[in-house]
This record gives structure tokens, sequence and C-alpha cells, in this order.
């Protein structure tokens, strides 16, 4: 009897990368001579939420650079940022949230299953909760969803853990 093989399809960011990459950011803000005197600070909130505030749009499109090179450094994909709207804030200064993107949401997660099953590759893919599962007999079949997913336009970082075979 044929072994079935599987593997996890996961968005996931490695929260302490980006803990450090924001920190290096405030250091490089805090000593860079073009923000001398500026109200410019990069906040994180350890979960989900990065607020950025700067003194006009300008500086914070620097702050957003400095904060996105670190964060490619670190080795976190800039897909799974979500910028919100620059929105003045207190004290004739502007602010922007950025939201990172943690799981597979439903509907990316649905578009992903259905181009699985509309490739007609020999395997099933179900959603859990915000990862996606996909099994098969086959692992040539897995290596052609990988590379069917990575093709893929999706707007979210995708990784694939959990490789097993029972």
């Amino acid at each position: 009897m044929a072994k079935d093989n599987s593997f996890d399809i996961v968005s996931k960011v490695d929260l302490q990368e980006v803990v450090n990459a924001v920190n290096q950011a405030v250091r490089e803000i805090e000593t860079r001579f073009d923000f001398k005197d500026s109200k410019s600070k990069i906040s994180f909130d350890g979960k989900s939420e990065i607020i950025l505030v700067s003194d006009d749009d300008f500086k914070l499109r620097n702050v957003v650079d400095i904060l996105e090179s670190k964060l490619v450094k670190r080795g976190v994909n800039l897909k799974a940022l979500r910028y919100g709207k620059i929105e003045p804030a207190a004290g004739n200064t502007v602010r922007q949230n950025v939201t990172l993107v943690q799981g597979i949401e439903q509907d990316i997660a649905k578009k992903i299953v259905k181009a699985v099953k509309d490739s007609k590759i020999k395997v099933q893919a179900t959603i859990q909760g915000d990862q996606i599962r996909v099994s098969g007999k086959n692992r040539d079949d897995l290596q052609n969803v990988i590379k069917l997913i990575k093709e893929m336009d999706l707007n979210i970082p995708v990784e694939f853990v959990n490789f097993r075979t029972f």
C-alpha cells in the first residue's frame, strides 16, 4: 500500500526578528543627522501592530524606508506588512499604523484550494484554521503543488512546513 505524504502551507512572521528590526531602526533614527530634533518614533506592540510617527509625510516615508530595510536584512518578508492611512497626530506630527499579517485569511485560503483542485493534480487540499494541509500519495504531485502556489500572485508570504510521510 502506498504511503500518504502531506505538508502545510502557512503564513507566519518571526516576531522576534520584527522586534530586532524595530530596535535597529529606532537606533538608526536616533543617530541619523537628518532626524536630529525630529519627533520620529517607531513602536511595536509585540504582536501585530507597528506604529510609525514623524514630523511630516516626507520624514515618515524615510522612517518606513529605514524600517523596511531592517526587516529585509532580518529575513522578514515585506508582503506581511499592511500599511494603514497616514493620519494627523498630536503635536503637529503624522502617524501610520502597520499591521503584520499572521496566518492565511479565509478568502486567500479558498483561492489556493480552488487553484489546487483546478490544476487536476491528484492531491487533497483542506483549510485548517489559518493554514492549509495538502496531502497526496505521490511526492512529485506535492512538489508540483508547491510550484503552482509559488507561481500564484498572493499578497502574503507563504511557507511550506511539516513535510510528513504516513
